[in-house]
């Protein structure tokens, strides 16, 4: 056991000097404010206090999914991504307050104040036209720790203009479904915060994103395959319609027993 920790010890050592490394070795793929340090040691953090969970994966495994996340200047001890574990395989996995932050801060079109709302039982939602235009009305009931029944994210621009968009449970659910990471820490833990993200990412799609590098937009783009795999949603489908078979035509009994 003591030569155990021992080895979990020294790798833990050695993974902040390896981090550095790849990190310089990326150098022109990182945004423009990043804080190297401050990422390193964020990054040791979270290894840390879940050994068990990542020492079963190879070093190049974590440090190729750790720089992920520099790509696109996140934090994963702010929830903002994820390291996600599923089967033999390791995931980087961007979470809802890192949606948010990346719409925010690469949106072509500045952003005043981007948010995501979980719609409970109770609470009060309405899609509503005001003068053409489209727009929402959100009476929330508080407290509310009631059934969570949909999800909407609202962008609000500088020029004052406002885009939103509203997913309800079953939508919500279909998506997760359909992720590769269904069954993942992030979606049993933080389930609503899942939702949050869902609804935002679905939103990203009239927001135009303009990244400072490929390399950004690419690793984004990722991230939304994780959430879309085509292997589930054929899964799904064929189990859907399993249970929905319409014959055209009466089936006698055969006459040969």
């Amino acid at each position: 056991m003591a030569e155990k920790t021992t080895q979990v010890a020294e790798k833990k050592k050695d993974f902040g000097t390896l981090i550095t490394e790849k990190l310089d070795a990326v150098q022109t793929a990182l945004p423009k404010d990043f804080n190297k340090t401050r990422f390193v040691q964020n990054c040791l953090s979270v290894l840390n206090d879940d050994p068990d969970r990542y020492m079963k994966f190879s070093t190049p495994v974590i440090l190729s999914n750790i720089v992920r996340a520099s790509y696109l200047g996140l934090e994963f001890s702010n929830k903002e991504c994820y390291l996600v574990p599923y089967g033999d395989k390791l995931n980087f996995m961007i979470g809802y307050t890192g949606a948010m932050k990346l719409a925010k801060k690469y949106s072509a079109r500045p952003v005043k104040n981007i948010y995501a709302k979980l719609i409970r039982e109770g609470d009060v939602f309405e899609e509503v036209i005001v003068n053409g235009e489209p727009s929402i009305n959100f009476k929330p009931v508080f407290p509310n720790d009631g059934k969570i029944i949909g999800a909407f994210a609202v962008v609000l621009f500088k020029d004052g203009g406002m885009n939103y968009e509203a997913m309800t449970l079953g939508e919500l659910e279909n998506t997760r479904k359909h992720s590769k990471a269904s069954n993942s820490m992030a979606w049993k833990d933080f389930t609503g915060e899942m939702y949050k993200k869902t609804v935002i990412r679905r939103l990203c799609k009239y927001i135009d994103l303009e990244f400072e590098n490929p390399t950004q937009q690419s690793t984004f783009d990722d991230d939304a395959a994780i959430e879309t795999d085509p292997q589930k949603i054929n899964e799904i489908e064929v189990e859907a319609e399993a249970n929905t078979i319409d014959f055209p035509f009466d089936v006698e009994e055969s006459d040969n027993k």
